[in-house]
């Protein structure tokens, strides 16, 4: 990226060389004590981990592995039949401590200087909003951020990514939950295969399909987060699925 953008280079050793063509930006946040201490982690070969750009909480941005380069940021991950997404993604991270007690917004100046670096990503990498995804839409079996806190529905009114308008719903009686079996079971799954989400396609409500619902529910319903499925999420799935 030419520097149309203000940032400071603090470049990390832990890279790949990119054969893929990039198809995705995943959003994470630190989960660190402070921006040094991320800093630190991703200068330091040994930790194998690193991203591509990290944004402060008062909105400064670093470069840390150049985007013609692949960045060790995804780990173990699935979307839409693409796995392990280091090869073909964008990883940006936000400096902020993550769950927890002091788990905290995400500053006004660090969105905004987010959606700076996004316009430009996405101009220039041809990314749909749909595949402009949370660390835990990908692994959401191992990984809760960028977290309920994070403002999704800010990104979607600026067309930097997908989340449709929640409709009023208060049909809140539960349907399905872990350890439940039925036909409509996989009916919905098959609809969170279709908006990106990894499930098998049996009856079976197992504990990955409470993990996926939670993660579901962190992205496009942040204020319930119990991994059950409820006429509210259900009707949620239902409306995500549609241009997913």
């Amino acid at each position: 990226m030419k520097k149309k953008v203000n940032y400071n280079e603090e470049l990390s050793p832990n890279f790949s060389i990119r054969n893929d063509k990039i198809k995705y930006i995943i959003i994470h946040y630190t989960g660190t004590k402070s921006l040094i201490e991320a800093l630190n982690i991703f200068k330091d070969e040994t930790s194998q981990v690193s991203c591509h750009w990290l944004i402060s909480s008062k909105g400064k941005l670093y470069k840390i592995v150049d985007e013609k380069n692949v960045a060790w940021h995804a780990g173990i991950s699935y979307w839409k039949g693409d796995s392990l997404l280091n090869k073909n993604s964008i990883g940006i991270e936000l400096d902020n401590i993550g769950h927890g007690l002091n788990y905290k917004i995400f500053s006004n100046i660090q969105m905004n200087a987010l959606e700076k670096l996004l316009r430009l990503l996405i101009n220039k990498y041809k990314i749909k909003k749909q595949n402009v995804l949370g660390h835990s839409d990908i692994a959401p079996d191992r990984k809760l951020d960028p977290g309920e806190l994070f403002n999704w529905n800010r990104l979607a009114k600026k067309n930097l990514a997908y989340y449709p308008l929640v409709k009023k719903n208060s049909f809140n009686k539960i349907l399905f939950k872990l350890g439940d079996k039925s036909t409509e079971i996989k009916k919905i799954k098959l609809k969170l295969i279709k908006i990106g989400y990894k499930c098998s396609k049996d009856n079976d409500f197992d504990i990955h399909l409470k993990l996926v619902v939670e993660a579901f529910q962190r992205r496009f319903l942040p204020e319930k987060i119990n991994g059950i499925i409820d006429g509210k999420v259900y009707s949620r799935i239902l409306d995500v699925s549609k241009n997913a």
